[in-house]
């Protein structure tokens, strides 16, 4: 049986308990995921490349255990089609929130399609208990002093307490 490997793609800036989920379906869909942390120049990012790479690792491993191993966590500054060929995967993970996200992922899906026509991307719904959860709006909460608890993992919750009590 051939082994199947997938890119799931994101800022992760938090990590959220909605990107946990996604990644815990997508353990069921491949052998090995590879959460892969989009890098862009013209953006500055709360946490650093290396600080959400700690932060995705403790997570996983406080939720997954001996799964998480299967989680391996890159960078990528280019083209999702490219990080994934890299990495030698053959599914692309998206998550679904809503409507408005199956939308905007069906138009990235079709041209993703196009040019990397040997890579399929799988649509992971969102547990219902997370649908709401957006890496901004935990950003947002945890600016003006508001418990982010429900909605990150304890060592994020933790990072971003440190960060805004600066």
């Amino acid at each position: 049986m051939t082994e199947r490997t997938a890119l799931y793609a994101g800022s992760f800036d938090p990590l959220t308990n909605g990107h946990l989920d996604v990644l815990k379906a997508s353990l069921a869909v491949a052998d090995t995921v590879y959460a892969a942390i989009g890098i862009h120049p013209g953006k500055k990012p709360l946490f650093s490349f290396e600080e959400r790479v700690e932060l995705i690792e403790a997570a996983t491993k406080a939720e997954f255990g001996k799964d998480s191993g299967r989680i391996k966590v890159v960078a990528f500054d280019g083209l999702v089609i490219d990080a994934a060929r890299k990495q030698g995967a053959s599914i692309m993970i998206r998550g679904l929130r809503d409507g408005t996200d199956l939308d905007y992922e069906m138009q990235m899906a079709g041209m993703n399609e196009t040019m990397a026509p040997e890579l399929q991307t799988v649509f992971l719904p969102a547990s219902p208990s997370v649908r709401t959860i957006t890496a901004t709006l935990v950003r947002q909460i945890a600016s003006m002093g508001g418990d982010i608890r429900p909605f990150v993992p304890a060592a994020v919750a933790g990072a971003l307490t440190a960060k805004f009590t600066k």
